[in-house]
């Protein structure tokens, strides 16, 4: 019989240095196991909710501003009516040209687009932004709108103020009266081109309802999203060129117009429609010195709220 003290104990991990090379080696399987093994069906059910809920609940870039970069701001989704962005909207400010809207409007409600109108010399002499027509010169009213609407022109719409009118005390009447039709209490006008007055004055909220109404006229639609055109006075043979002073047609997909104005006191304005994948965006921003580069942000921010990516 083997004697006791010569039978060998069972083998165990991790007793002396033989066992190091195993221990070793276990760790190693386990390693590689839980790497390369695929997580169990209720983990990878659960990592790819996660995904989902993160692009469902994307969360549109901020407006990095450290300051708002103009006087007032809107920002509205037309077909939903919801306020995008706001700032003072309700603050009255000096409208600049955006006023030539209300004329223009008044204009095509009261008048045809083929009427003769003859400029005066109280329009020949109109300051600031003109084209330079000159006294006696007749044009069609439609070649006048779409000289103040596309290049903001004062001469030409002077001469086509006195023509509806018959002065321009009385077609700013037609204007104010217009604004009471329009629920525009924050709307006063003291001329119908756009120039500084203190009783001369809107908001953003009312620049806004304003321009609702008039895209809602084909012909005003058509004038404002025009990049370039060129008229020419029924009595003579010069022709006036017309380069829009929107800077975003033809630049963001989509833009429509509207409208655009500078005065020394109103500052640099501009009210912008833009229509992309079923969104109707429409901007109005008073008073900024960078009205551009604010349109553009603003316009991104609003349709990365209306289409989130997905």
């Amino acid at each position: 019989m083997a004697r006791a003290d010569h039978i060998r104990p069972p083998h165990r991990l991790g007793k002396g240095k033989g066992d190091l090379p195993w221990l070793m080696f276990l760790f190693g399987v386990l390693f590689i196991w839980n790497v390369l093994a695929p997580p169990p069906a209720s983990a990878r059910t659960e990592h790819h909710a996660q995904d989902a809920v993160r692009s469902i609940n994307y969360a549109p870039h901020a407006l990095h501003w450290k300051r708002i970069p103009a006087h007032s701001i809107l920002l509205k989704e037309l077909r939903s009516g919801r306020i995008l962005f706001e700032h003072d909207t309700e603050k009255r400010l000096s409208p600049a040209s955006l006023t030539k809207i209300m004329s223009a409007l008044v204009i095509l409600e009261k008048a045809r687009l083929d009427e003769l109108a003859t400029v005066s010399k109280n329009a020949a002499r109109a300051p600031k932004t003109h084209l330079r027509i000159k006294v006696g010169e007749v044009f069609r009213l439609g070649d006048l709108l779409k000289a103040m609407m596309m290049v903001s022109a004062n001469d030409a719409c002077l001469a086509a103020v006195e023509h509806v009118g018959g002065d321009e005390g009385q077609f700013v009447s037609l204007m104010n009266a217009k604004a009471a039709a329009l629920g525009l209490s924050d709307t006063h006008f003291s001329n119908g081109c756009g120039f500084d007055n203190p009783d001369h004055y809107s908001t953003a909220e009312d620049l806004a309802k304003l321009s609702e109404v008039a895209m809602q006229n084909a012909t005003f639609r058509n004038l404002v999203k025009a990049e370039r055109e060129i008229i020419t006075p029924v009595s003579g043979y010069r022709a006036y060129v017309l380069h829009n002073t929107n800077r975003l047609l033809g630049r963001i997909p989509g833009v429509e117009g509207v409208k655009t104005g500078f005065t020394s006191k109103a500052g640099r304005c501009l009210i912008a429609k833009v229509s992309q994948n079923g969104s109707d965006l429409l901007l109005v921003i008073l008073n900024s010195n960078r009205r551009w580069t604010t349109a553009k942000s603003l316009i991104d921010y609003g349709f990365r709220l209306t289409h989130p990516i997905q």
